[in-house]
């Protein structure tokens, strides 16, 4: 990926993607955006309270100190044809009346899964379903390792095969692109067999 800008006379800009990023409490949203954006990422991040951390269930993330109270954005140059728009979404069920307006425009989305606290991401799931948004799950390698079975990851959300599920890290540049570029063929994939239907 080259994020210069693009100087040759006449050259078009990429054409803009918006893809979002959702998930649990502390599943790594922010930090996969801050792995990959060109740019330095706009977070809003706020400290937890002792109230907050009792409603948010922080006991798997202990060392977690803040949280996102509204989005992250970022943006990364695919090529010079594509460039994605990142908008993480907030975490918590109690900041769920923004997803409309984050989601609004997107193509894709990436749920991002921590397979220690499943339970965290069957809102997102629910909502691109419903919305009939191309989403892929992503498993976040925590240290390295895979808690669970992929093929028992699918079950426990009750995805078809039709989603893809894969492992990422979101600590790593190169991770998260390839989980990005998952979302894009998976939008492809699904707006070509809609026309396919379509014809």
């Amino acid at each position: 990926m080259d994020s210069k800008p693009f100087t040759e006379p006449g050259a078009r800009p990429p054409a803009p993607v918006k893809i979002v990023i959702a998930g649990g409490f502390g599943v790594g949203k922010t930090t996969a955006v801050a792995s990959i954006s060109e740019i330095k990422p706009l977070t809003t991040e706020a400290a937890i309270t002792s109230v907050a951390a009792s409603v948010d269930r922080t006991g798997h993330v202990p060392a977690k100190t803040t949280t996102t109270v509204a989005l992250d954005f970022g943006c990364i140059t695919i090529d010079e044809e594509v460039k994605l728009y990142l908008f993480g979404t907030p975490g918590q069920d109690r900041f769920g009346f923004m997803w409309q307006d984050l989601v609004h425009g997107a193509l894709g989305a990436l749920v991002i899964v921590d397979t220690r606290r499943m339970d965290d991401c069957y809102p997102a799931v629910d909502y691109f379903e419903n919305a009939g948004l191309p989403f892929v799950v992503a498993v976040n390698m925590f240290d390295g390792t895979l808690g669970h079975n992929l093929e028992d990851v699918r079950w426990a959300l009750a995805v078809g095969d039709e989603v893809p599920l894969i492992t990422f890290d979101a600590r790593q540049k190169l991770s998260v692109r390839d989980a990005l570029l998952a979302v894009l063929h998976n939008t492809f994939k699904k707006a070509r067999a809609q026309a396919g239907a379509g014809a």
